[in-house]
């Protein structure tokens, strides 16, 4: 191989002119053609007695080019490792179309470098900190959710008032005909609870089992069903229950039904209590990483290989595809070029490059027991905790995920001791809200 030399094109695009000896690429071609020969396979030739010449017409070509890139590919990490470059990405490989020496294949390998990253000074960023109180009547908001999750409904002989479940059968016309779906017996919602058309469920106060009762409903412009979009239907309806909701008693039942074994109320609003801390302490870190690393943007100029915000901006649109397709969406149908995300991409490629440069400047590497302790505290919201503990411990994939969000949570907490940090009481319910 020559001497490379490297060109600087821009900021961070480098060109480096590389050549391999011809007599070397074919001499490995050679070889390799022979052990093909061997094994090859030709109707009208008995087995490892192809001539060489129909095995090179045959095979040459891919050999040929198989063989140069694996030489191309050496010659191009000689050179980076002996130039001490970092590579961002891979290279663009271009052959010289004015080679003057016949006996070399030269050509440019052009590719990007990692930025030298100078961290800002991030000592005047702002950054608030909620504070949130977790007490008895979060508990107690948490606990009629989770009545009302559980509600029971009994027949009662009143009219339907909200919250009651009422069961009905039902014949929809639209212009006289009844249309696609438009019929059904036992019908069953719980009025006021918004899961039907608004018009539907508010003729359905104050009715009765065994009433009989005619009513229009309009329906929306966006309606999903495009037949039925901005029109207007008559509904017949003949009510056959009435059900009042009963919710369960905080009792040893419920919580025994919530997994606490002994049934021991005080024992339950613990857990409760315990699972609402650690909801509201993953959601103050969410909104305080995410000043964090808005802070780390607005203080650091930095350059990103173009290379890497296209990959990431790739990766992010066949992410978008794979949970378009999850939800039953036919993604054929769905443009959804790579210039949608790359605003996206530029951003998270920045981050990944700053948090990299802080976390080596300032030691800031996940610890082992700090990952162990993440774990255990993730898994206290299962019913086995050691099952998902050990989940984890089996699962290299996972355990990188939580590895990252450690690293990331050690950079939250060396800006936070640098930052202006203002603590902002919150209410439970606000902080749920913006979250």
């Amino acid at each position: 191989m020559q001497h490379a030399n490297i060109e600087q094109i821009s900021a961070l695009e480098r060109r480096i002119n590389l050549s391999v000896e011809m007599q070397a690429i074919e001499s490995e071609v050679a070889n390799r053609l022979k052990h093909i020969a061997r094994t090859a396979r030709v109707d009208g030739f008995r087995h490892g007695k192809v001539p060489m010449s129909i095995v090179a017409k045959q095979y040459g070509g891919e050999v040929r080019q198989e063989v140069l890139g694996n030489a191309v590919e050496r010659a191009f990490s000689t050179a980076v490792q002996a130039n001490q470059l970092k590579v961002a990405g891979f290279p663009r490989i271009e052959p010289k179309t004015d080679a003057a020496d016949q006996a070399l294949f030269e050509f440019y390998a052009v590719f990007e470098v990692y930025p030298e990253i100078t961290l800002g000074d991030i000592s005047t960023a702002e950054i608030s900190r909620p504070v949130v109180a977790v007490g008895d009547a979060e508990i107690d908001k948490t606990l009629d959710v989770l009545r009302k999750q559980r509600v029971q409904y009994e027949s009662a002989d009143r009219a339907a008032q909200t919250n009651d479940l009422v069961t009905l059968d039902y014949v929809g016309k639209v212009d006289g005909e009844v249309f696609a779906g438009g019929e059904a017996k036992g019908f069953r919602v719980v009025v006021g609870e918004g899961r039907t058309l608004p018009d539907f469920e508010a003729a359905l106060l104050d009715v009765k089992a065994g009433d009989k009762k005619t009513f229009d409903v309009a329906f929306p412009v966006d309606y999903q069903a495009a037949e039925l979009a901005g029109k207007t239907a008559e509904f017949s309806v003949e009510i056959t229950d009435v059900a009042a909701p009963k919710l369960p008693e905080v009792d040893a039942e419920f919580a025994k039904s919530l997994g606490i074994e002994d049934g021991d109320v005080a024992k339950m609003r613990a857990e409760i209590k315990g699972n609402l801390e650690r909801e509201v302490k993953n959601r103050v870190l969410a909104q305080v990483k995410d000043q964090v690393m808005q802070a780390l943007l607005a203080a650091t100029s930095i350059d990103t290989p173009k290379s890497l915000v296209q990959n990431e901006a790739q990766r992010l649109m066949e992410q978008a595809r794979n949970d378009l397709q999850a939800r039953g969406m036919n993604v054929a149908d769905i443009p959804m070029p790579t210039d949608l995300f790359e605003e996206r991409a530029q951003r998270r490629v920045a981050l990944g490059l700053i948090l990299s440069e802080v976390v080596q400047k300032h030691a800031l590497a996940a610890k082992t027991e700090q990952v162990k302790e993440m774990i255990e505290e993730l898994a206290q919201s299962y019913e086995d905790p050691q099952n998902v503990v050990n989940w984890y411990r089996k699962n290299p994939e996972k355990m990188q995920e939580i590895e990252s969000l450690a690293l990331e949570n050690n950079v939250v907490e060396w800006v936070l001791g640098q930052a202006k940090v203002t603590d902002q009481v919150l209410a439970f319910d606000e902080l749920m809200g913006k979250a």
